[in-house]
């Protein structure tokens, strides 16, 4: 069985998360301690968290990944949620996370107007 969070340091100086299935209640503090060991073990310029194969995300989730960036944020470390869906896009832009996480705001309210929010 393939592991729903995965993290791998780039030959960029950066630390990719990597997020397969849902982030709720179940994995929110596997994903949050991921983000944190991976800032402590690599000491990276940026680290993003990469969405492409996430399916939902809850509260928890979206606590796990403001953790994540405090944790980022404590070293000097870019935080960057990267290619969430369209629903997750508009989650993050709702709660305010699109641009603390790296989204420009101008890619959310593009999205706003495509789904007529």
């Amino acid at each position: 069985m393939e592991q729903p969070i995965r993290s791998a340091a780039g030959e960029d100086g950066t630390a990719h998360v990597t997020v397969l299935g849902e982030i709720d209640f179940s994995n929110a503090d596997e994903l949050a301690q991921t983000i944190q060991d991976a800032v402590a073990r690599w000491s990276p310029d940026e680290v993003r968290v990469d969405l492409t194969d996430a399916t939902f995300i809850d509260s928890t989730g979206l606590g796990a990944l403001i953790e994540g960036y405090r944790a980022a944020n404590e070293v000097s470390c870019r935080f960057v949620v990267t290619n969430p869906s369209s629903s997750f896009r508009r989650v993050l832009s709702v709660t305010g996370l699109s641009e603390l996480f790296g989204m420009p705001e101008q890619e959310s309210a593009d999205l706003s107007r495509a789904t007529g929010a």
